[in-house]
């Protein structure tokens, strides 16, 4: 009988072993996953890569475009802003709320672009180019739809690579689009293989992480201004 209930007190202590290690596993795995565990980082310079500049800096602030665009993008990944997604009339939301498109308005507002003009001004003249309209434009909110600003940027930005592994190719500034669902700017941060750091808001804990690959690239886009 004593033999008896030693054996199962020395189950019980194993299975609670078991479950603390799969416990700390899960927990290490989510620290990772969500960046919480702080990383090394490094720059394009550490691996001979070239930063290109933009030749634009449409807000005259001896900032160039490219570089005024992913320090908008950090800006409001400080920020933090509360991840909420609601129409707006008007079509902004307040300064603390937003989702992954409002990063990238933001971002070019600090270029001195008003994206939000840009693609109101391209729907109501080619509807047509934009399923999501489905020919009934809304400047609410037609501006903070994911695929919209992808039809957007295949129509006025430069298409690039959607291989994570040309890391040369990935500029900070860039935008980025996964699927029709989600949106992100380029960081000028890379890991210790050189894959670039991305800057996006899906209410993560760190908004600026490694997370280039995280989900289907659809779409890697340089936006440079026409008149």
């Amino acid at each position: 009988m004593e033999g008896l209930r030693m054996k199962k007190k020395k189950i019980k202590y194993i299975s609670i072993a078991v479950i603390l290690i799969i416990l700390i596993s899960v927990g290490v795995h989510l620290l990772f996953y969500y960046n919480l565990i702080p990383q090394k980082t490094y720059t394009a310079a550490d691996f001979d890569i070239t930063t290109i500049k933009s030749k634009v800096d449409y807000n005259k602030n001896g900032i160039d475009d490219y570089t005024d665009i992913m320090l908008g993008a950090r800006a409001d990944a400080q920020n933090h802003v509360h991840y909420r997604s609601a129409y707006y009339v008007g079509g902004y939301p307040p300064d603390g709320e937003g989702v992954c498109t409002d990063l990238v308005w933001r971002a070019f507002k600090n270029a001195g672009y008003s994206l939000k003009d840009m693609v109101d001004k391209d729907i109501a003249s080619n509807v047509s180019a934009y399923p999501r309209v489905n020919g009934s434009p809304d400047p609410n909110i037609d501006f903070r739809r994911v695929p919209n600003l992808k039809v957007f940027f295949e129509r006025h930005a430069t298409s690039l690579t959607l291989d994570p592994e040309k890391i040369a190719e990935w500029q900070p500034g860039d935008i980025v689009t996964y699927g029709t669902s989600h949106i992100a700017i380029v960081s000028d941060k890379r890991t210790s293989t050189g894959k670039v750091y991305i800057i996006h808001n899906s209410g993560q804990p760190v908004r600026e992480e490694d997370a280039l690959t995280r989900e289907q690239i659809s779409g890697h886009f340089k936006f440079d201004y026409k008149k």
